[in-house]
Formats: C-alpha cells, structure tokens, sequence
C-alpha cells in the first residue's frame, strides 16, 4: 500500500473474515482489493484499538490519524541499521520480493494497484529465469512420448 494509503485507514475498510483491506480512493483513482496474509492479520489483530477512532494507525494523545512518519520512519531505519530507505522504498521492496519469488507480472500490477503494466516492467529484470521457465513447461508434453494430431497441440489418445 502507498503510505497515504496506510495513514487514512480505517477500521471499516479491514475485512478480517474475508482476509482483504478495501482501500477506496488510490493514487491512479480506482478503488482496489488488498488480500491480507497471515503475518498481517497477526500484525492487525495485535494492535490496539479504540471505539471512539476510526484509524488504525493513530496518535493515541489526538486520536486522529497520523499525517507525517518521515521522522520516526528515518529513526527506526538508524536504529535497524538500515541505510538510504525512504518509506517508498518498502513498496519496491515489495514488488522485488514477489517478482523474485516467480508471481507473475499482472498480479504484482494489480497488488500495486499500478494502472498500466507499464509500471510493473520496471521489476521483470529481477526474473531473468522467468523466460527459461516458461519453455520448461512444454517438457510436460513433450517430455511424456506423447503424440499430437496437430500444429495447434491437440493430443492423441494413441501413444506409441
């Protein structure tokens, strides 16, 4: 999620029965589903809440939602000696980690919420082995002794 994403959410916009986080206004316009995962349905359920505000992430002294994390962002990248980060940098993260992992190009565009695959290329150099992989599944068919009746692939129930 963009991090005006995450300081504007609210409460009613988590579905923890159905595990996704509805974000309704982004960047590019379009509302979008965000699928939540074990580690963040853990994260989620620990933090606290209150009856009285809607925000998930909120200064506990106001009650309203936080607007600027630049400072205790940096603090905590020194204190986990991290350098040259900006909060940014943890959607290319992201993005890197599930292109390295083989998710393919059109999911990552849609878990970024990217309006044009366009965005995404910018990650496809981080699977270089994603074109090996793609010709390796055709060693399924061929690699069964299987005949086909044609060009198009069709199989034939006979093999010799």
């Amino acid at each position: 999620m963009r991090k005006s994403e995450i300081l504007n959410l609210t409460w009613d916009r988590v579905d923890f029965v159905n595990s996704f986080i509805f974000v309704e206004r982004t960047k590019n316009g379009e509302s979008r589903q965000i699928p939540i995962n074990n580690t963040l349905m853990k994260m989620l359920k620990s933090l606290p809440r209150r009856v009285d505000i809607d925000y998930v992430f909120y200064n506990p002294y106001t009650g309203k939602n936080f607007k600027y994390v630049i400072r205790s962002f940096k603090t905590s990248c020194k204190l986990a000696k991290i350098q040259n980060c900006t909060f940014h940098t943890l959607r290319h993260t992201f993005a890197s980690h599930l292109i390295m992992m083989g998710v393919d190009l059109t999911t990552v565009k849609e878990l970024m919420g990217h309006k044009e695959i366009k965005m995404t290329l910018r990650y496809a150099h981080l699977a270089p082995n994603h074109i090996s992989k793609a010709v390796t599944v055709l060693d399924k068919i061929f690699g069964t002794g299987q005949k086909l009746d044609n060009c198009r692939g069709s199989r034939n129930a006979n093999t010799s």
